[in-house]
């Protein structure tokens, strides 16, 4: 189990200098997504791949072929066993038509990924990654780099090369038996004994969160004054769980998103039974997702990954500002999806979606009439003329054809906080302060009814600005110290990104696995683990 450790942290140590990969500037025509050109285009392209001639491409393709399961892809996929039976030398335009096939879906399923990502996100916006694939085969070709030509087809994104970097790693793991496992039962808290507590020590000793207790045992203490060893404490005792137990399961916590509390509970047990074949499979998931990405996201971007609850605003590659995100609940789950920031706005009435009036505030006025008016709230009729709250009883109002809009005034218990980033989307979904901002001593942070509330919003607003001439983090800071909603429009739009990632690249610590909030990996690893369908 030490082994295990011991590559896991060998694998963290690598993760900040691993090397970009290539990229290739996008070629004009068609798309090898348009069914209807790719298909012509390929039946025109005959391309030699066997005889005497052609016996380095050859090679060359089963290497690449080979290769496609670093990218988390089935190299069997490819038709490898079929190309590597076959006698290259002798020319057969049978293996030339399906080396060509082999080439074109490998580099299709390099540049953007094996599945279109509406299967999986239904709000999916983004377009897909494109070349004219038939050309660039004909080009790699002709200079003689085909594995060279398809590796540059996968993204050049970091945190692909970090995901590619760690899947042999685990592969390793799994293929010698990887974690154990903890049996089921009562949750485990510090001060517990017995073979579960051993269990869970076994656990995280073999994922590197907890140093073996003979290591421990094995640093005896020195008395200074003369050398002499001190006297020799016992034992330390594997089945009982104390604090540096208790500090490991909160590592942990910390790295998967649960809610940390040093005890063991279902939620934490779950991610600490996942097996390390499991991991694998959420790694090759998770560079599917990447592979989904556009090739320019933006000079300056954000990112939010929504199991991670965390958003991260980029600049040239830099990550210039980390903030902690308050995401969708389970129920009302924020969507996957890309937009542009086009304004912010301060000190903003809250203009509350119909659904969350119904859901949320008309319980609450029926149970509370004066929290209308507590809250801030302003009642206005279909034709928008202001209503007296007084005037209304709210148990008679009906859920489902619900005659009022509300709109809650600027300040201190506005749901909106000081401030919200607006990327205009058919969602209404955006970023925002809140008026809760307790919720941020959770690790496990999903709350809202799909928005992203914000931690320090006005910080992330200062950089949003900070490339609109008139405008200014001072200026930002007297608006957003009065009441009145005051909107502020950028000099150019910045790109918003709202991901899913299960599988999170961190340069300081490694691949760090996070809880699969929405319970979207399943679905996904399934599929890519099937073979191929004719139409992929």
């Amino acid at each position: 189990m030490r082994r295990i450790a011991t590559m896991i942290v060998a694998l963290a140590a690598s993760m900040g200098s691993a090397p970009a990969m290539a990229q290739t500037a996008p070629l004009d025509g068609c798309s090898v997504y348009d069914t209807g050109a790719a298909l012509e285009k390929r039946q025109s392209l005959s391309p030699a791949w066997t005889g005497e001639a052609s016996r380095s491409v050859f090679k060359d393709l089963v290497i690449a072929i080979r290769g496609a399961a670093s990218h988390g892809l089935n190299p069997q996929d490819y038709h490898l066993a079929e190309l590597e039976a076959v006698d290259s030398l002798q020319p057969d335009p049978a293996i030339d038509a399906l080396a060509t096939s082999a080439y074109l879906n490998l580099a299709s399923h390099l540049l953007a990924g094996r599945f279109d990502p509406a299967r999986f996100e239904p709000d999916w916006t983004e377009p897909r990654r494109f070349r004219d694939l038939p050309t660039y085969l004909r080009l790699a070709l002709s200079d003689g780099r085909i594995a060279e030509s398809l590796e540059a087809l996968a993204p050049a994104e970091p945190a692909y090369a970090a995901l590619r970097a760690a899947l042999p790693v685990y592969e390793a793991i799994a293929e010698s038996g990887g974690w154990p496992l903890i049996d089921d039962g009562p949750e485990l808290r510090p001060g517990d004994q017995g073979p579960r507590v051993a269990q869970l020590r076994a656990r995280l000793e073999a994922s590197g969160e907890l140093a073996p207790l003979e290591t421990v045992a094995s640093e005896t203490p020195v008395d200074d004054a003369d050398d002499i060893p001190a006297p020799e404490a016992p034992a330390p005792d594997p089945e009982f769980f104390d604090d540096a137990l208790r500090a490991a399961v909160e590592t942990f916590q910390q790295r998967t998103r649960l809610d940390v509390d040093g005890r063991v509970g279902s939620q934490t047990l779950h991610e600490l039974n996942l097996t390390a074949s499991y991991r694998v499979s959420q790694i090759r998931a998770n560079l599917e997702r990447l592979r989904w990405l556009p090739d320019d996201m933006g000079r300056r971007h954000i990112r939010v990954n929504i199991p991670d609850f965390s958003l991260e605003a980029r600049n040239e590659g830099v990550v210039e500002r980390r903030h902690d995100v308050i995401v969708g609940l389970t129920y009302r789950p924020t969507p996957v999806f890309s937009g542009a920031m086009r304004y912010l706005v301060v000190n903003p009435w809250w203009e509350t979606p119909a659904s969350i009036a119904v859901r949320n505030e008309l319980p609450l006025f029926r149970r509370d009439p004066d929290a209308v008016t507590r809250l801030g709230f302003q009642i206005l009729d279909r034709e928008g003329n202001q209503v007296d709250p007084a005037t209304i009883d709210w148990d008679t109002v009906p859920a489902r054809n619900f005659p009022y809009r509300l709109r809650q005034a600027p300040g201190p218990l506005n749901a909106l906080g000081k401030i919200k980033l607006i990327f205009p989307n058919s969602h209404n979904v955006y970023l925002h302060d809140t008026s809760n901002p307790e919720l941020f001593g959770h690790n496990r942070r999903s709350y809202s009814s799909g928005c992203l509330r914000l931690r320090d919003p006005l910080e992330l607003a200062e950089w949003a600005i900070a490339e609109t001439p008139d405008l200014s983090a001072a200026g930002l800071r007297e608006i957003a110290a009065g009441s009145r909603e005051t909107r502020l429009d950028l000099a150019a739009p910045i790109p918003v990104y709202v991901l899913y990632w299960t599988a999170v690249h961190d340069p300081s610590t490694g691949i760090r696995f996070v809880a699969d909030l929405y319970q979207r990996d399943d679905e996904l690893i399934s599929a890519l683990e099937a073979a191929p369908s004719p139409m992929e």
